[in-house]
């Protein structure tokens, strides 16, 4: 393969226009035209430049062949961050579905105790997972820090329809969820042990419609090569930036899970209370949000 066959391909593949990747390389649509037809080569400031948009190294972009060296996924990434999207997504969703275990124990009549003490083991075995699964991939990330860009854009395309559904259909069983309750309300009265049942399946519901985001929300990510490198290869002040945001949201779900089991005891908030953990996951994506250590470059 030549340069400009190489260009084409990494361009197509990409999802881009001539006029789009001149923009990006700050040069004309003419000379972007001039270099796939082999009738003009950029200057080598650009070519690096060109490597570094599509991640791929100088050498087989001006004398090999792209397409060959994207085809295998060597590093078997898309496995591991499959494994990873589920770990993650039913961790988090297992929290929630054990809160909503905890409210059908309450309503047989199962002591406070032993209702507390088998959240708490819930809690332990979902969160050892969840910092498992985060160790597995910061030394996956170690191990690779540059991952070449092996996903085509019919695979993307694939997937985007997919996460259409894992959206909508989360935020169709929540809607479907809060009717459902309404009606339950409406033919039951709201006292035990008819309020523990309703609240339970509430939450069981919730639990599956926040797998499906989780898991949808990492699987996109996972298909951001570029972000993912970079991630891996940071500046010392977005190493500083990752680091307080780790801090704070651990923080923040610490003190969730210390205040749930403090209401539980204290007030017998087993089956309601667990709203703190809502409130805590929302204070760490405003934290993500403010500190988001690319906001600048976005």
């Amino acid at each position: 393969m030549a340069f400009s066959d190489n260009l084409q391909f990494l361009r197509t593949r990409q999802g881009q226009t001539q006029e789009q990747l001149a923009e990006i390389l700050e040069v004309s649509r003419q000379s972007v035209s001039k270099w796939e037809s082999a009738a003009s080569y950029p200057e080598m400031d650009t070519i690096l430049r060109i490597c570094e948009l599509y991640q791929v190294n100088l050498d087989t972009l001006l004398r090999g062949s792209v397409e060959d060296s994207l085809v295998e996924d060597t590093a078997q990434y898309d496995k591991f961050m499959n494994r990873f999207s589920k770990r993650i997504a039913f961790s988090v969703g297992g929290i929630i579905a054990g809160v909503a275990l905890c409210g059908l124990l309450e309503a047989k009549g199962v002591s406070e105790y032993l209702i507390g003490g088998f959240l708490l083991l819930i809690i332990a075995v979902c969160v050892v997972v969840i910092v498992v699964a985060a160790l597995q991939k910061e030394n996956f990330s170690k191990q690779y820090p540059v991952i070449a860009d092996f996903y085509t854009e019919k695979e993307r395309q694939a997937f985007r329809q997919k996460f259409i559904w894992f959206i909508s259909g989360g935020v169709g069983a929540i809607l479907f969820d809060v009717a459902l309750l309404l009606l339950f309300f409406a033919k039951f009265p709201e006292e035990e042990p008819f309020e523990s049942y309703a609240i339970s399946v509430f939450l069981f519901i919730v639990s599956g419609a926040v797998i499906s985001f989780v898991y949808a929300g990492i699987q996109e990510e996972k298909y951001k090569i570029d972000e993912y490198n970079r991630e891996n290869n940071p500046t010392p002040e977005v190493k500083k930036r990752k680091g307080l945001i780790n801090t704070v949201c651990a923080a923040l779900m610490t003190l969730a899970a210390a205040l749930y089991v403090g209401l539980g005891l204290a007030l017998d908030l087993w089956s309601t209370a667990w709203w703190v953990f809502a409130v805590a996951g929302i204070l760490c994506g405003v934290v993500c949000i403010v500190l988001n250590p690319y906001k600048d470059e976005e």
